[in-house]
């Protein structure tokens, strides 16, 4: 049984153009446009919240009073999994990879605004980390509270139906797409675009979340529609990870300078930023093409950039000193 989505977000979310950064990409000035599902509302927006409208919608169906959730330290998803649970009066409890350190800013900050526990699972692997959320979920029920358990990323087939309905957004706003181009970390968002709009529509820019991002992508998306799904069949660029998620790259570098400069549009250095870097190299190749209406899904998580001292380190040295004694 499906239950329905619990309301969150702020929907639709605005489709902008972005002629200067077309022009800067290669494109033509009526060719890209920009979603943007960092204006999502809720905690700070992102892309997170259409999932958890259906993981939380499910969970609060059930019963449960407590969300727990694994993540990396800077979660997009964590912060606004915690962000939900303020706004429905749920207790929130976030499994975190890793161990607490010097530094609280970016989305940590805000999880803790936002009255989140963190449980420090240690240097664990995606499995170590799942163990340590069932274990905090076991103490929990001990305890007497009624936990649920909301997937990685908040991805899953129950999740990606957040993304269904993005993809109608995106058909409504833009009948003649293309292509739509999206960070690919735990699968979610871009499985649901692809059962909305199709395999051949929808380019994911792997960010090095998953070992194998098509295999999530194909098991998410093919419950969720008619037509064949196939990991043969989808759009995926795995040329953005560098040495890893956490890193800040230097064709990532370059994409966050371009938006900012062309467009006045902040990205994270993990997702969104990957997302324009893959773009970039997708126009460099051939593979978008000028003429074509494309789309970047803005995903949201500036809080994260926050939290990336590379990433602040590198936005610092950007601005330039205006010497007033000339």
């Amino acid at each position: 049984m499906t239950h329905p989505p619990v309301p969150l977000g702020t929907f639709p979310t605005p489709l902008e153009p972005a002629p200067r950064l077309a022009a800067a990409l290669g494109l033509g000035p009526d060719d890209l446009w920009v979603k943007r599902d960092d204006l999502t509302g809720l905690g700070g927006g992102g892309n997170k919240i259409r999932k958890l409208e259906w993981t939380v919608g499910a969970a609060v169906a059930e019963g449960a009073d407590t969300l727990v959730t694994t993540g990396a330290p800077q979660s997009n998803h964590a912060r606004l999994t915690a962000a939900a649970g303020a706004r429905l009066g749920l207790s929130v409890v976030l499994v975190l990879r890793g161990s607490p350190g010097a530094s609280r800013s970016g989305n940590l900050a805000l999880d803790g605004l936002f009255g989140a526990r963190l449980a420090w699972a240690g240097p664990v692997d995606q499995a170590g980390l799942d163990a340590a959320a069932a274990g905090v979920c076991a103490r929990l029920r001990a305890g007497g509270a009624r936990p649920a358990l909301i997937p990685f990323g908040g991805s899953g087939v129950l999740g990606a139906r957040g993304y269904l309905r993005c993809g109608a957004e995106l058909r409504e706003q833009l009948p003649e797409l293309r292509t739509a181009v999206v960070a690919l970390g735990s699968g979610g968002t871009m499985a649901g675009l692809v059962a909305a709009l199709g395999g051949g529509a929808v380019l994911g820019v792997d960010v090095g979340a998953l070992a194998d991002p098509a295999a999530a992508v194909t098991a998410f998306a093919a419950p969720l529609t008619t037509e064949h799904v196939s990991r043969e069949g989808l759009r995926i660029r795995r040329d953005q990870v560098g040495a890893g998620y956490a890193t800040l790259t230097g064709p990532v570098r370059e994409a966050l300078r371009l938006a900012a400069r062309t467009e006045g549009l902040p990205l994270d250095p993990v997702y969104t930023g990957r997302a324009l870097a893959g773009l970039r190299a997708a126009v460099a190749d051939g593979t978008v093409r000028p003429g074509e209406k494309t789309v970047l899904l803005h995903t949201g998580g500036l809080p994260g950039l926050f939290g990336h001292p590379d990433a602040v380190g590198f936005a610092e040295e950007e601005a330039e000193i205006f010497d007033v004694t000339d």
